[in-house]
């Protein structure tokens, strides 16, 4: 074949395949038959492997995935992803209609009513109809950029012909996984842990709801597995410079014409009387849908009164979202068990008999603390009402007392860890108890390494928990600085470890050295020392020692340093064994002190504070924070009348934006405070 007959047949099998699915998907036609299909698919990916040259970015071979993304970069949205007012309250609905009429000063409008699908809210631009860019909403001002996912949505069109709308445009959608898919893939787990308890396996965690099932399957780093969890989409939304329509039903109507799979359930209403029938309408016609859905988003179908209406600084004026209330089940309580976490604190949850609700099954419920067991007055075998609060995580609202045995036993918490045994105790003034066992309980330990090891601490992110979990039974990690021991040949011995998968955890646990002394300290995991106050102490003491050598009056100097977190930082150096584990972590190479080079280098910002705020070309915000400090210049979390300058870097947040604005705050951009520091 020469290369031109490649060509030539290569864009014939695409134009045919594309078509195929078009049929398939859009109208629920198969034209020819599955083998015939798969032999085309076949034809054009040998095709392609021989001709990569003439391979096509619409090709439908991008459908199956096959690229792996080790980090998911952020893209900044041309248009904001604003997040819209939710009401759960008809009577609030009515005001919203009310300003909305005085807003729009009485001239007549209609709405458009959509289902709100539960899922994971998407950007997809395309450019001369070539799909170019998917990304997730993020802050709402940027997100990642996922394009290689998104290509596995394969009711997402990859080409267009949208002679109607300019070069570029943007859509925007709703991305779910169908109640089918997610049983589907819950079922293939079940039979996967069938195998792996004969094996005596590490059995595997199911997933949870379909929504976050979603957003972690759009995550993923092999796109061949996102395809293969059949991810769907609605398409809600069409932005673009001089939209040539005038209202969105006419813009929702010709992207479906084009290609795009609008949702079917959406309605044109006159009134605010049409919108509440819709809201009824839909109220439990919504569970019988393939898909969850939440509420229903009412908008203003007009542009131009749409743009006469505004924003506010997080959402349109012309918008609103009506959220219906949490369904409501009965079911009986079988047991309680109990759950042991990083810092020692004890979580009871519910079993539960199975029951559907809100169009899944529940087995279990949380029932946060012992303080939550008592206001219910929860008996063995009560027959208990359950919820879903915000439509996902289910809770106990009540007991059906009609129910109640009469021998029923009360039910009492624990008074031993359920892990090790030790006695619980319960610290003043606070719900939880705890098992104060941290040097030796099992849950706690691998706690405390899946902390140390999370983004915003060390970030070694080629370690999860289920890898922690498998290292802590071989006996290969106890506390952290072990991790710093691991050899790769140690991982290689394990099942499923093979050589690239074991250099990138050892290169992953390299590269954590050159995390900042804050996210180091921020990891050690002292309680009460969160992210913002292990940057406070950070930037204080400078280094460790120094740190570990301050009283309490010290401490509490610090800005925003109370006697609770001053008392907890004392506590935690008291203790030989933590002085231990930070010889450890020392003799490892990790940071544990602010380089030399960003102490005071001169006294040109001294005086003034700053907020960091966005992404930057040149620095992270880390060194950023410390090329103030080093200039003596000092580092607040929050915009305030206090503050002299917001540093704005690309995906600004809009709220410290808007707050830097009103209060007079002067906003400066990187290159500004470059020459602010300049020699």
């Amino acid at each position: 074949m020469t290369q031109q007959q490649a060509q030539q047949r290569i864009n014939e099998l695409v134009e045919k395949i594309n078509y195929y699915n078009y049929r398939y998907y859009h109208d629920a036609v198969s034209e020819i038959s599955d083998y015939q299909f798969d032999q085309l698919m076949e034809e054009l990916m040998r095709l392609e492997q021989q001709f990569p040259e003439f391979a096509r970015p619409d090709s439908p071979t991008q459908r199956v995935g096959g690229t792996i993304t080790k980090e998911f970069p952020q893209v900044r949205h041309k248009y904001p992803m604003l997040s819209l007012s939710n009401t759960y309250s008809l009577g609030e609905l009515f005001e919203f209609d009310q300003r909305v009429r005085k807003g729009l000063q009485n001239q007549p409008f209609e709405y458009v009513c959509e289902l709100k699908w539960d899922g994971v809210a998407l950007s997809f631009t395309y450019r001369e109809g070539l799909l170019v860019l998917g990304a997730t909403r993020g802050d709402g001002e940027q997100g990642d950029d996922i394009t290689a996912n998104i290509k596995t949505i394969r009711t997402l069109p990859l080409r267009v012909q949208a002679d109607q709308l300019p070069a570029e445009f943007e859509v925007r959608g709703e991305g779910f996984m169908s109640r089918h898919v997610f049983d589907q893939l819950n079922q293939e787990i079940e039979e996967e842990n069938q195998q792996r308890e004969k094996e005596g396996k590490k059995l595997l965690s199911y997933l949870a709801n379909p929504r976050n099932a979603a957003a972690g399957t759009l995550k993923m780093q092999d796109s061949a597995l996102v395809a293969r969890r059949k991810i769907d989409a609605y398409i809600y939304d069409l932005l673009c410079q001089n939209n040539p329509f005038a209202t969105h039903a006419e813009a929702l109507h010709y992207l479906g014409q084009i290609g795009f799979q609008i949702s079917p359930y959406y309605r044109l209403c006159k009134n605010i009387e049409e919108v509440f029938d819709f809201i009824k309408e839909w109220e439990t016609k919504r569970h019988h849908l393939p898909v969850d859905t939440d509420g229903v988003v009412i908008k203003i179908n007009n542009y131009v009164q749409r743009e006469e209406l505004g924003y506010t600084a997080k959402s349109p004026r012309w918008a609103i979202a009506y959220k219906y209330k949490a369904e409501s089940a009965a079911t009986q309580l079988l047991s309680i068990s109990y759950q042991v976490g990083r810092t020692g604190a004890i979580t009871p949850v519910a079993n539960l008999r199975p029951v559907k609700l809100a169009g899944t099954t529940v087995k279990r419920a949380t029932l946060h603390n012992a303080n939550e067991i008592a206001r219910l007055d929860l008996h063995q075998s009560d027959t208990v009402f359950i919820e879903k609060s915000g439509e996902i995580i289910p809770k106990i609202t009540g007991v059906d007392l009609s129910k109640r045995l009469p021998s029923a036993p009360k039910i009492r918490f624990l008074t031993h860890c359920p892990e090790c045994g030790t006695p619980l105790v319960r610290h003043p003034g606070e719900a939880a108890f705890y098992c104060p066992n941290e040097k030796s309980c099992p849950p706690q330990l691998k706690g405390k390494i899946e902390h140390f090891i999370s983004r915003k601490a060390m970030n070694i992110d080629s370690i999860g928990a289920k890898t922690v979990d498998l290292f802590f039974e071989k006996g290969l990690i106890r506390t952290p600085a072990d991790l710093y021991q691991l050899r790769r040949e140690d991982i290689l011995q394990l099942e499923g470890f093979k050589e690239l998968s074991s250099q990138n955890i050892i290169n992953g646990i390299q590269a954590s050295k050159n995390q900042p002394f804050s996210r180091v300290l921020f990891a050690l995991g002292i309680r009460f020392v969160g992210e913002t106050v292990a940057e406070k102490l950070a930037a204080y003491f400078k280094d460790i020692d120094s740190l570990a050598k301050a009283d309490k009056e010290t401490l509490m100097q610090v800005p925003e340093i109370g006697e609770k977190i001053a008392d907890s930082v004392l506590r935690w150096f008291a203790d030989p064994d933590n002085r231990a584990y930070l010889e450890r972590l020392k003799a490892a190479g990790v940071q544990l002190s602010i380089p030399e080079n960003t102490t005071v280098r001169s006294h040109k910002l001294e005086g003034k504070t700053f907020v960091i705020s966005g992404t930057f070309k040149k620095y992270g915000r880390e060194e950023l924070k410390q090329l103030i400090a080093s200039h003596s210049g000092k580092n607040v979390s929050s915009v305030s009348s206090k503050t002299d300058f917001l540093l704005a870097g690309e995906g600004v947040g809009p709220a410290k934006l808007s707050k830097a604005e009103k209060l007079g705050v002067k906003i400066i951009s990187e290159e500004e405070f470059e020459q602010m520091i300049a020699d």
